[in-house]
């Protein structure tokens, strides 16, 4: 069983959300300012979001690889200093004119070919670092280079258009792309020795901090990538044609009347337990040396997941299916060593969920938006929670506080009893007494996003889930998490013993 968290503090933001001149948040300089000010701010705990490389519709929840690295974090003026890229080279570049927003076209369209660049003046490939680098993720690294080289040679197509012996891997075909496209397979390799490069010095100076890092792994991975290309047979396809039989996603709720059709294609579980979820055991590793602590989004398809027929419009047709449990996370746990594990528990209620948090350890997740809706006894409201739970305001997929909280938004009723349960006066102090009642509580880490330390309302959502283009661009401007805003964590971790 997983001990506890230690009780502390923590911020949400992802990485893309760090200021930078170039368009995205990098692990460039802005990072190591950030965790100076959560330090300043007695902060234990920094989350990001997932970091791999993101597909259509930019969301980090659907990813190229389940492994690999996003290449728009690589940091430019590091690549700089290094001599691999000069600095008329990075300013010919558009990167957008809003410095509070990450434009993903323009990066798309301006970031690799500079980043080529630099791999053509690298003398990388004969140092020992490198050499180590290919050994240590041989597991992913070759399929994932590979993928990536076949994917430009097909024009960004997903590999469910590619030429069939490509797309079913036969082994003249690999061999001949291999060959082929040697230089383009080098060149996505040198991509993640950098991005990992990078990572693990942001990583260490984090550490000297004392702060830890919290990761976050989706359960499912995208149905164009490269771990469904390469692992098909651990995935619920038609052997025939390779599409999906049953997709992911959730039924009809309050908030959805169609449910969420997410598409991601399923795991065949009887499969993964026949290799000891070998597949699993590696991603959580791989986790493992990235994070000190990993959240498994949508913890409950461990327990049952819904499955939606492939090519059904809305998720209304779907159904629950038994998943692995604890034979799952006890694969989890060995993999995983000493980094904790947080389940997203959240959505559905479901007994089993919480009985194998029970018998796991791992803490679950209070959401304080969602506390007062109910009755008195919501799971969500602090005098409710256990200890061993991690209470957020809200998180990526919810309205920010001071959005969520506007009196027009609400109830009368609840706008009474959220003014009697948080002592709240005016609507001015709802945010700050939102705070207080977190870490207060005693769950033993309260995590809010950096949108709410700042109090910024809705135009600055992360996430509104079933829509695209709108989503994944907030960015935090130089300056603006001020020392102001980090006393004010700081002065609320000492009231509440949260150090």
């Amino acid at each position: 069983m997983k001990t506890m968290l230690k009780r502390g503090a923590g911020v949400l933001m992802p990485i893309f959300s760090l200021p930078s001149p170039y368009g995205i948040g990098t692990f460039g300089r802005a990072a190591y300012e950030f965790i100076d000010q959560l330090k300043r701010g007695r902060q234990t705990y920094w989350q990001v979001l997932p970091m791999g490389p993101t597909c259509y519709g930019d969301s980090p929840y659907q990813s190229y690889s389940a492994f690999a690295g996003n290449p728009y974090f690589i940091d430019l003026d590091t690549l700089k200093d290094e001599k691999l890229l000069t600095q008329d080279e990075i300013d010919a570049c558009w990167w957008c004119d809003k410095q509070d927003q990450v434009k993903y076209d323009a990066l798309y369209y301006y970031r690799f070919p500079l980043l080529r660049k630099a791999y053509e003046r690298s003398s990388h490939k004969e140092s020992e670092e490198y050499q180590a680098f290919l050994e240590e993720n041989e597991e992913w690294l070759d399929d994932y280079a590979l993928y990536m080289a076949v994917k430009g040679k097909y024009e960004g197509k997903g590999w469910m258009d590619w030429d069939e012996d490509i797309r079913f891997r036969r082994p003249e075909a690999l061999s001949a792309c291999r060959e082929e496209l040697a230089e383009e397979i080098n060149y996505w390799k040198f991509l993640q020795f950098k991005f990992f490069e990078q990572w693990k010095k942001l990583k260490q100076y984090a550490k000297e901090k004392e702060l830890q890092i919290v990761g976050d792994i989706p359960i499912y991975v995208a149905l164009d990538s490269a771990d469904v290309w390469s692992h098909p047979e651990l995935f619920q396809l038609d052997e025939e044609n390779l599409t999906p039989l049953k997709v992911s996603g959730v039924p009809p709720d309050a908030f959805s009347e169609d449910g969420q059709l997410w598409g991601n294609p399923l795991y065949d579980w009887e499969k993964m337990e026949q290799t000891d979820f070998a597949w699993w055991r590696s991603r959580m590793k791989a986790s493992a040396k990235l994070y000190d602590a990993v959240r498994i989004d949508h913890f409950i398809g461990v327990v049952q997941y819904y499955a939606i027929p492939y090519g059904a419009v809305t998720a209304k047709d779907g159904e629950w299916e038994k998943g692995p449990g604890k034979k799952l996370t006890d694969a989890l746990d060995e993999a995983a060593g000493e980094t904790k594990i947080i389940a997203e528990d959240l959505g559905v209620f479901c007994q089993e969920v919480k009985d194998l948090l029970a018998e796991t350890g791992y803490p679950g997740m209070k959401i304080i938006e969602f506390a007062f809706s109910g009755d008195r006894f919501n799971e969500h409201l602090p005098h409710c929670y256990d200890p061993n739970s991690v209470v957020y305001g809200g998180t990526h997929d919810n309205e920010t506080l001071a959005g969520y909280f506007k009196p027009e938004k609400r109830q009368w009723w609840e706008l009474q009893y959220i003014a009697d349960y948080l002592g709240a006066a005016h609507q001015s102090e709802v945010v700050d007494r939102v705070f207080r009642a977190a870490y207060g509580s005693v769950a033993s880490v309260a995590i809010f996003q950096m949108q709410d330390v700042l109090k910024l309302d809705n135009w600055a959502r992360m996430n509104t889930p079933g829509t695209l283009g709108e989503n994944w661009r907030w960015r935090l401007l130089p300056g603006q998490f001020t020392d102001e805003r980090a006393d004010y964590l700081s002065w609320l971790v000492d009231t509440f013993g949260r150090f």
